[in-house]
């Protein structure tokens, strides 16, 4: 099994085709107090294609440089 984004995945993962020009970012605490960002395209309303990036922590220097890759691969 071949996934281009394994190796980080446990920490941040990235769906670039899901980009859309409103998006929202939130925190949210999935499980034993563990802190995400994520960030989804709300012309999506939920559905499929909704979910741009989910990134462990809040840490802004940290969701800011993994958000500025989305930049890169589009």
């Amino acid at each position: 099994m071949s996934w281009d984004q394994r190796s980080h995945a446990k920490e941040w993962i990235l769906f670039p085709e899901n980009v859309g020009t409103h998006l929202s970012i939130d925190e949210t605490a999935l499980s034993q107090g563990e802190l995400y960002n994520v960030v989804t395209n709300k012309a999506a309303k939920g559905k499929k294609g909704s979910l741009v990036a989910m990134i462990k922590g809040t840490n802004s220097e940290v969701v800011k440089a993994i958000l500025g890759q989305l930049s890169e691969e589009q």
